[in-house]
């Protein structure tokens, strides 16, 4: 059990877990929520990037999937539906993927304001490089301008969460014009690494986001360490 004076300090776990394929992403986020649940757990925020994946939300468009089965395949682009909420969204090497495995009891039961507060993280986490990322009424994310730099989809079940946020950091956008993503025809993505002319650390960038995501939420942070281990 988590001893109680680590549960009322609300201490959060970071842990940078490198490239991890999506299914095992899953299965890491399922096995902290149960930990959590049952009192075997800290809260964490597992920081990682995945291999090419697509992704689609509950209730997404199928047909915001541009590409083919031949594209997909030349490209190793996999396709998972999840339980998350939003449409399609890409995920690849090269962007900082966040999943926050939270209790939002019994201070900050409001998915709303959750959301906004994942995106201040991200607005923080970029500030520090320099760059103002803003909000769009009615739009979830964080946006430079009229393009999307980071994207969120969640899942909230008992007030524990689950999913997160993506954050384009040296990510290939190109995998971009392969859907529509989150479903916006309007709009276009962009990256810190192309904002910046030069390519980002992403462990640097996970660093500061646990750091951010912990204030923000008011956790005490430990310190992120490696622990991700394959499971093929």
């Amino acid at each position: 059990m988590v001893p109680q004076s680590s549960q009322l300090r609300r201490v959060c776990e970071a842990q940078w877990l490198g490239l991890v394929p999506y299914d095992d992403g899953l299965r890491l986020q399922e096995r902290a929520v149960e930990q959590l649940r049952s009192g075997e757990g800290h809260e964490q925020l597992l920081l990682l990037e995945h291999p090419h994946v697509f992704t689609l939300g509950r209730g997404a468009d199928n047909s915001n999937i541009l590409a083919d089965q031949d594209q997909l395949r030349d490209f190793s682009v996999e396709v998972h539906e999840t339980g998350r909420g939003g449409d399609v969204t890409y995920h690849g090497p090269g962007q900082l993927v966040g999943y926050p495995i939270i209790n939002l009891r019994p201070d900050r039961c409001d998915v709303h304001r959750y959301v906004r507060d994942i995106e201040e993280v991200l607005i923080r986490t970029i500030a520090e490089f320099g760059v103002t990322g803003t909000r769009i009424p009615g739009l979830t994310g964080v946006w430079v301008g009229n393009e999307k730099i980071a994207a969120i989809g969640v899942r909230i079940a008992r007030w524990i969460t689950s999913h997160g946020f993506a954050l384009n950091v040296n990510t290939d956008l190109n995998f971009f014009n392969m859907i529509v993503p989150c479903g916006i025809t309007d709009k276009g993505v962009t990256s810190l690494s192309q904002l910046l002319a030069r390519p980002i650390e992403l462990k640097d960038v996970a660093q500061i986001a646990a750091f951010q995501f912990t204030h923000v939420f008011g956790r005490e942070i430990i310190g992120l360490k490696s622990a991700y281990k394959p499971s093929r």
